[in-house]
């Protein structure tokens, strides 16, 4: 089967990240085009061998994106198109019908009850997806609770399946040594206890409630952020306000799969440094089909991409090609830099690269979730592979199994107050035993890829016989 998958968007988040690890683990012939912004993700997916494709669109109402969409899928002879995310959903599910592909499959990664995406739902919002459902096959949810949410929506029960998010739970196998090294890097004190958070740093996801929480709790609790996004510098200052800027430390946009190309944007600075988040990005390069990408252009969200090539319909980027931050993202002299480090071991007691992901949660001792909205969860489901406490706010894929499934995560309300309490009774109840819970096993991404084909398979049936 060969299968074009078309999302928004290629930067560090958790819609495009998942797509990556699905890619590893579905057995279909699978290429990728992203309207906007090929970021990291975009050069992991080139090494791991898959074709991608910018389709270079200027904005939401860029409509001559969808003339090149469907000649890209009329040329691909593709069997079935994977939407993912609102806009390539609105966008890729009509040009795959004007290209006469009649299996039109979509997933819905970000719906929550009041917002898409991290945006207001508004009647127009909801319109408009409506109107291109119509035209698919088969929507996905990543969850139940997103499942009933589609419902509520308008969208025909018959039509939703429930495939959720998959976690490669042996990459997050904890191991001593890569604690060991991950604290080493970041200059964690001897005896620190580190509250992390994982994800975007938008306004939707709730860090500053971490941060004041934080000047609520003693010296030697410390606060690891990993994610960039629009709200750093205003995270950067609510921790000088409140007293702990020396205690939260940024750790960036990290690489989350094995043999990720390690970008120079991930570095962790305390949080009064003068770091200038990645690199500077002064507009998108255009891979449109058939455009020239000349050397040195700038990508929007990645990096500067030294040497030029012909791009008709191929790949982002060549494998193996070279990437450098640009300059102007020196950061200050007082930074804690983590250098790059060597790719990651099979093995997990290998401490490896120990400033991915993996090693990063290990690092930890607690993980706190405070955004209100979420659609799965992704960041908890990790944090328990890792064999980490959790509390939060919003996780459906903890709320919707029985709480045997994951019993060191607990439900918090979310305010500052009630995740100060909460973590301050996690550290005087001393060392937590790193054990995985069953809940991360009902997630893995071999399931979550054969539930996927299965998807697959009913939508192509229905497609030939309509």
């Amino acid at each position: 089967m060969k299968v074009l998958h078309v999302i928004t968007g290629l930067g560090v988040g958790g819609a495009e990240q998942q797509l990556r690890l699905l890619l590893r683990h579905l057995p279909a012939d699978c290429d990728v085009a992203t309207l906007t912004d090929p970021g990291p993700v975009a050069d992991g997916l080139v090494a791991d061998g898959v074709r991608v494709v910018h389709l270079g669109m200027g904005g939401n109402r860029d409509l001559s994106v969808l003339p090149r969409l469907t000649g890209l899928i009329r040329a691909g002879r593709y069997d079935l198109v994977h939407t993912h995310l609102y806009r390539a959903c609105v966008y890729g599910r009509p040009a795959a019908r004007l290209a006469g592909v009649r299996t039109v499959v979509a997933t819905e990664h970000s719906l929550g009850a009041s917002q898409l995406e991290g945006r207001r739902l508004t009647p127009g919002v909801r319109g408009l997806y409506l109107a291109s459902e119509r035209l698919g096959s088969a929507t996905v949810a990543v969850s139940p609770t997103v499942a009933e949410r589609l419902r509520r929506w308008g969208v025909p029960a018959p039509r939703i399946e429930v495939v959720p998010n998959g976690v490669d739970v042996d990459r997050f196998s904890f191991a001593p040594a890569r604690r060991a090294a991950a604290r080493r890097r970041l200059g964690l004190p001897d005896g620190a206890f580190v509250v992390g958070g994982v994800g975007r740093l938008t306004a939707g996801k709730r860090f500053d409630v971490l941060v004041r929480a934080l000047a609520r709790l003693p010296e030697e609790v410390r606060l690891l952020l990993v994610g960039g996004g629009p709200e750093e510098a205003a995270l950067r200052r609510t921790a000088r306000r409140t007293g702990v800027a020396d205690r939260v430390l940024f750790a960036g946009e990290r690489p989350n799969g094995p043999g990720d190309p390690v970008h120079p944007i991930g570095s962790a600075h305390p949080a009064g440094s003068a770091h200038l988040a990645g690199s500077a990005h002064l507009g998108g390069s255009a891979y449109l089909g058939g455009s020239v990408h000349r050397g040195g252009s700038v990508h929007r969200g990645g990096s500067v991409h030294r040497g030029g090539s012909v791009h008709r319909d191929g790949p982002v980027h060549p494998a193996g090609s070279a990437y450098c931050a640009d300059s102007s993202a020196l950061a200050a002299p007082t930074d804690l830099i983590i250098p790059a480090a060597p790719a990651t071991s099979a093995d997990p007691a290998d401490p490896g690269d120990s400033t991915d992901l993996p090693a990063l949660l290990a690092a930890m001792d607690v993980l706190a979730s405070p955004s209100a909205e979420e659609a799965f969860g992704l960041a908890v489901v990790e944090a328990l592979a890792a064999g980490l406490p959790v509390l939060y706010v919003s996780c459906p894929a903890v709320e919707d199994l029985p709480p045997r499934a994951a019993p060191a995560a607990r439900r918090v309300r979310g305010d500052a107050d009630s995740f100060a309490h909460a973590l301050r009774s996690l550290r005087e109840a001393g060392p937590h035993t790193r054990s995985v819970p069953e809940a991360v096993h009902h997630y893995g991404i071999t399931r979550s890829a054969t539930r996927l084909m299965a998807v697959y398979a009913a939508a192509t049936r229905q497609g030939r016989s309509s």
